[in-house]
């Protein structure tokens, strides 16, 4: 187990604080580990691992875990043969409806410190949310950074731990002990039904799942490329199926909520608005697509937008697409008022993919940096743009 201290380092300032911490992300990207990085934390400070309280609330063995009424009483219960504070940890809190009133009743009523976990993007966008309002912190936890992987796998090169995290992802369980690509594969896709049964399917009651199931394919493996619903429609309609634009959104925002897609929006770099219905859709993890559609090595260019597209967020930037006249950006990167530029390719082969690259950056009128990432080890960096290799850019310190 790793110290992920990306993650720590946003959590740290709210140990001890009144104050709920709310750690969402996709199934399996770590976030009960991370529970458990929290109370190695706060027993290096001196605290008893009597004062903690798990609750699993996808667990079926205990009936406390079925109603926010049984629930609290167990934790009062806990609370009143515990001295000092106590210290909650509630693991997959979507699964226990009203879960908002019982962390509000529990900061009301003891002494104690949260911290929740939880599968839904939109965990706090509920009219239950209001009240937790302006007593909470939202952290999003994601998969395995490339970074990561290699320190899960000492004994490779980083050539090495690439290709594998270029086709698997980081799925943290894939690198706990060796696997056979077979196993891997299996794994990912069983995350990947979980996901689309239990926190799409059955939350969102969709009844025609084939049709629902064809669309998610068309997303992944277009991830990178930009789509309209006019698009899936003639797609689906090929396949004699209709489906309608407000179906699709519908859909596509059933997805971002159990965190497995990021629709990205495109702005016009020249005259400072978004773009409607020009967006890109990427996916959480990219080695689910190679479980279900296969094919990362070969569309290669795909998944190295993904990833950087991934690596963005982790380092807490906000992420669109550029439109620079006819030309693309892949990533207009802004963070506390400073933007960066990003062009993402495999290898700067050809002069034409050179100018290709770094032809999207020129024109944009500002002196904020300006990169081209590729997997080539010589230094292409010219005019004023700087090219990284793209490894080495995932390793940076952030």
């Amino acid at each position: 187990m790793i110290k992920r201290e990306l993650y720590m380092q946003q959590i740290r300032p709210f140990i001890g604080q009144n104050i709920v911490k709310v750690l969402t992300g996709i199934r399996r990207c770590g976030k009960s580990v991370m529970l458990t990085l929290i109370q190695e934390e706060l027993q290096e400070q001196g605290i008893p691992s009597t004062n903690f309280l798990s609750i699993n609330f996808e667990s079926k063995a205990a009936n406390y875990v079925h109603s926010t009424d049984a629930a609290y009483t167990h934790i009062k219960h806990f609370f009143e043969n515990t001295t000092g504070k106590i210290y909650l940890f509630l693991d997959e809190v979507q699964e226990l409806s009203g879960w908002e009133t019982l962390v509000n009743s529990c900061m009301i009523d003891f002494d104690c410190d949260i911290y929740v976990t939880g599968s839904n993007a939109k965990l706090l966008s509920g009219e239950l949310a209001t009240y937790l309002a302006g007593r909470y912190v939202k952290l999003n936890i994601y998969p395995f950074s490339f970074q990561e992987v290699l320190q899960m796998l000492p004994d490779k090169s980083e050539a090495e731990a690439f290709q594998i995290y270029l086709r698997w992802g980081g799925m943290p369980f894939l690198y706990q002990f060796p696997m056979e690509d077979g196993n891997k594969k299996q794994y990912l896709s069983d995350i990947y039904d979980s996901i689309m049964i239990k926190d799409i399917v059955t939350r969102n009651k969709i009844r025609d799942v084939e049709q629902f199931q064809r669309m998610l394919l068309y997303f992944i493996s277009n991830i990178g490329n930009t789509f309209s619903a006019s698009a899936i429609t003639k797609y689906l309609k090929s396949e004699n199926r209709r489906i309608s634009n407000e179906t699709i959104y519908n859909y596509i925002e059933y997805c971002r909520s159990a965190c497995l897609f990021h629709l990205v929006s495109r702005q016009d770099l020249v005259g400072k608005t978004l773009l409607q219905f020009q967006e890109k859709i990427y996916l959480t993890d990219h080695g689910i697509r190679e479980a279900i559609y296969g094919n990362n090595m070969r569309d290669i260019g795909q998944v190295l937008e993904n990833i950087v597209y991934m690596e963005l967020l982790r380092r807490g930037y906000t992420v669109t697409v550029g439109k620079n006249a006819n030309l693309e950006v892949d990533f207009v990167a802004e963070k506390n008022g400073q933007k960066a530029y990003f062009q993402v390719a495999y290898l700067l082969a050809t002069e034409e993919t050179v100018e290709r690259e770094f032809g999207a950056l020129r024109g944009i009128a500002d002196n904020y940096p300006k990169f081209v990432l590729s997997l080539d080890e010589f230094d292409f960096s010219r005019d004023g743009y700087t090219h990284l290799n793209l490894r080495k850019f995932l390793l940076q310190k952030i």
